[in-house]
């Protein structure tokens, strides 16, 4: 099973640059309820409004629980001290760390071409992990 993150999906949309490799995963697909607001927060036209209701609708949407807020925010906790890290930065980091802990949840693997966020966040909390 299988989540993208919003990276490879924006780089979809724009480039088309992933097909092949989407069409050969051969693997079921999940939503992120966290990706699809990160998707809605930028999306302004018509067309990227009816590609994002049509990822929600051919896909199911798993969306963190109670415990992956939780312990999302002890993460964030250590990452501010380890790297001083806020601001946007920070709120940034969270909708990632909250992705990597629902992927976990589910034994999904996240697919991301955001290596340098998610490698960080592996190094809190282990998931399993795909850059492209």
């Amino acid at each position: 099973m299988v989540i993208f993150d919003s990276s490879v999906l924006i780089d979809q949309f724009r480039t088309d640059c992933h097909s092949e490799r989407i069409g050969s995963l051969g693997e079921l697909v999940r939503n992120s309820a966290v990706v699809l607001a990160e998707l809605w927060r930028g999306a302004t036209t018509r067309e990227e409004h009816a590609t994002i209701d049509d990822i929600e609708g051919r896909y199911p949407i798993f969306t963190p629980t109670q415990a992956n807020w939780m312990e999302s925010g002890e993460i964030l906790g250590k990452m501010v001290r380890d790297h001083g890290f806020e601001g946007r930065k920070l709120r940034d980091l969270h909708f990632d760390v909250l992705i990597a802990l629902t992927t976990r949840t589910h034994g999904a693997r996240l697919i991301t071409s955001n290596r340098s966020d998610f490698e960080l966040i592996r190094k809190y909390r282990s998931f399993k992990l795909e850059v492209w």
